[in-house]
């Protein structure tokens, strides 16, 4: 039969239609399905499905990878020509000033030659003029201060696009500094730091260039913190810049620099807050238009409308709206979330739905800036490699304000992920004890544990966002892939016996029954994750009892079992009633003789025993594969006995092996049939049609006709 998917060619054929355009995955599977032989070719075109899926993922990581290394070599290729282009504008800026200095001194010997000609120059000069009028002073101050700032910022490399040209910008102080680590006090490097009307610039000194220096920070003096550092020999004359998310520590050359750094960084401060206080205060003003002219026509008094109401103004002059975004860095800086976030609902309350000027688009522009700052943050505070102890309370607190900034999917995604790694940690640190049954007892308590509090935190934290609820599923399902992992790495992979394989296994389930008290069944998931590891038992364990009782068939000899003292024969009676032999007794003669062979009597253990211990591994998906294994061990010995009969010649032994063979067929078979029916709860129709073809070979027992 033609398949979809074959061998060979398959997998070539499959991509290519896959990746042809008219692709209906519906009609394909439903085709599939119907082509298919049953469940097995299902499974095996699952498999290669899932093949291509994985070769075609690691093709795509292959070209990421590809891509990777030449975005890498590209990036170092564009590192070599900014540095170049670096070079030739200081090769440039050097030049400048060398044409500046040759221009000015031909005019100073052109002034000595002709005195005349220097006095004219010096009248149109404003620079040197003192009788101009003071507005020309100022506008020539101004000039002077841009140029001043002009020729430092020549000297920094990489600033020019950070720092574009505006009118009101200007020079206010710079300076020599050394910057210290804030953690172990030492020295880093020195810089060279520019204060700006708006701005502080710092940049650091190029080791082979006198005078030159290279871009390092630039910070915005809205969100710029100075703190004076008490003076601790040797470390003194210091000041401390805060600036979310960091904090950077300066030494000054001496006391009197470092007060003249502290006092002019506040002054502007000030300056600056003031004067972007007042520019809102002057777009806030309602404007007023000018009245109209008086009718001189009474009667159309009447017939006049009333005046539109002026859309109604947002008033920002307050002292906590002026004050909000410094309070904002503060409260980040002191990790105090809760009142971040309350400042934000207090914006949000107060603006509502009012009109969206211009001057209320800027002051969203600077909160909204601090609202990324602090989703970062609270980011930072659930990724996995901060500290994973504490359990899932100590991410309440970061979770709880993700989601009343509006991003619970986010705060679900972490928190999971969070929890995911803790949980992985928590396997990965358990030490694997010599006891296999020990060290799942613990496995299992450090997985459900986790798991169960896990569920009651998220249940806490997002009992509000339903749509949640799903993705917790999800990771439930991957962490309990995870647990079935190291679960069957210790019990099957280790090949243990069956009976601790179901100690094992019986464990697992009723911690996973525990989850039931929140509501949350996973034993459908645990089940389907193991029904592979338990199939491979049940069929290593059937085929070592098979092997054990084929042995023993070749070297039977049809003679009654002898335990030699009466304390055998009562033990041996006591394992066969534990096995559900109560008729086991009339089989027992004096003189401690057992009227059975001890390949039936070893046969009837090893296969109550495999029963036992099948039926605690046992779900639904198992049935068919418990079934078919019991009838495969018994058939063994059915065939044995059958096949002794018919050709053993002696009179006395075939009526010896008629009395083992009437065990195996009213007392053992029996007693399968009803345990296997008590654990399964429904009948087996294959152990009733063995039991009831055995009756051929009691009706005519000298028939060569076999009973299967």
């Amino acid at each position: 039969m033609a398949l979809p998917l074959g061998e060979g060619g398959g997998g070539s054929r499959l991509r290519r239609q896959l990746e042809s355009g008219g692709f209906a995955a519906g009609e394909y599977v439903k085709q599939l399905s119907q082509q298919s032989d049953g469940d097995r070719d299902l499974q095996e075109h699952r498999q290669r499905i899932q093949a291509l899926s994985e070769e075609t993922a690691q093709s795509l990581k292959r070209n990421v990878y590809q891509n990777y290394r030449q975005f890498i070599e590209t990036a170092r290729e564009i590192s070599y020509l900014e540095s170049e282009m670096y070079q030739l504008s200081h090769i440039l800026t050097e030049q400048k000033g060398i044409m500046e200095a040759v221009t000015q001194a031909l005019l100073l010997q052109a002034d000595r030659d002709d005195p005349a000609l220097g006095a004219r120059r010096a009248a149109a000069d404003p620079h040197s003029n003192p009788f101009l009028p003071l507005s020309a002073k100022e506008a020539a101050s101004e000039e002077g201060r841009q140029r001043t700032l002009t020729t430092l910022l020549e000297k920094v490399e990489g600033c020019r696009d950070l720092l574009p040209e505006s009118p009101g910008k200007y020079l206010v102080y710079n300076g020599d500094l050394v910057e210290y680590d804030a953690d172990h006090m030492a020295q880093i490097q020195r810089v060279h730091a520019f204060l700006m009307n708006d701005c502080l610039l710092v940049a650091t000194w190029l080791p082979n260039r006198r005078g030159a220096y290279r871009y390092n920070a630039l910070y915005p003096l809205e969100g710029l913190a100075v703190i004076n550092v008490k003076d601790n020999p040797p470390m003194k004359d210091m000041f401390k810049l805060l600036m979310f998310p960091e904090s950077r520590i300066f030494q000054a050359e001496n006391a009197k620099i470092k007060k003249e750094w502290l006092e002019v960084l506040e002054e502007t401060k000030r300056n600056r807050a003031l004067s972007e206080k007042l520019r809102l205060e002057q777009e806030a003003l309602p404007h007023t238009a000018p009245p109209p002219p008086e009718a001189t026509n009474p009667f159309d008094r009447e017939d006049e409308k009333e005046p539109a109401p002026e859309e109604e103004t947002v008033d920002l002059s307050l002292e906590w709206i002026q004050e909000l975004p410094e309070d904002l860095d503060v409260c980040i800086a002191q990790r105090d979330f809760e009142g971040a976030v309350d400042l934000l609902d207090k914006l949000n309350e107060y603006l509502g739905e009012k009109a969206m000027s211009q001057p209320v688009r800027e002051l969203r522009a600077k909160v909204d800036e601090r609202v990324r700052q602090l989703t970062d943050v609270l980011v930072f505070e659930l990724s996995p490699d901060r500290s994973l102890r504490g359990g899932p309370r100590a991410t309440r607190r970061a979770v709880s304000q993700l989601i009343r900034l509006g991003q619970s999917t986010k705060a679900c995604e972490l928190f999971l992920k969070n929890r995911a790694a803790a949980v992985h940690t928590a396997i990965r640190q358990l030490r694997i004890e010599g006891a296999t049954l020990l060290y799942i007892h613990k496995l299992c308590h450090v997985f459900f544990t986790s798991l169960l509090e896990t569920a009651r935190e998220f249940e806490t934290d997002f009992a509000g966002n339903s749509g949640c609820y799903s993705a917790f599923i999800v990771w439930a399902r991957s962490a309990m892939r995870m647990f079935v992992d190291a679960f069957s790495k210790q019990v099957f992979d280790s090949k243990e016996s069956l009976s601790t394989a179901a100690e094992c296994v019986k464990v697992a389930k009723e911690h996973c029954k525990q989850l039931s008290e929140i509501g949350l069944d996973l034993t459908f998931i645990i089940h389907a994750l193991l029904v592979k590891d338990i199939k491979g038992a049940l069929q290593s364990y059937k085929d070592i009892i098979i092997e054990a009782t084929k042995h023993r068939n070749s070297e039977e000899m049809w003679r009654r079992m002898n335990l030699m003292t009466p304390g055998a024969l009562g033990k041996l009676r006591e394992e066969m009633r534990s096995c559900g032999m109560s008729t086991f007794d009339q089989y027992t003669g004096d003189d401690c003789w057992v009227n059975l062979s001890y390949t039936v009597v070893a046969f009837t253990k090893q296969t109550m025993a495999f029963l036992e211990e099948a039926l605690k591994l046992y779900f639904p998906e198992l049935h068919m594969v418990l079934l078919e294994s019991l009838v495969e061990i018994i058939l063994v010995a059915v065939q044995h006995v059958d096949y002794s009969l018919r050709c053993e010649q002696d009179p006395e032994k075939k009526a010896f092996i008629r009395q083992n063979a009437s065990f195996l067929y009213e007392t053992v078979l029996p007693v399968v049939e009803k345990r296997f029916e008590e654990g399964v709860g429904k009948p087996a129709k294959q152990l009733q049609d063995l039991r009831n073809a055995s009756r051929l070979m009691r009706v005519n027992p000298e028939s060569t006709t076999s009973v299967v």
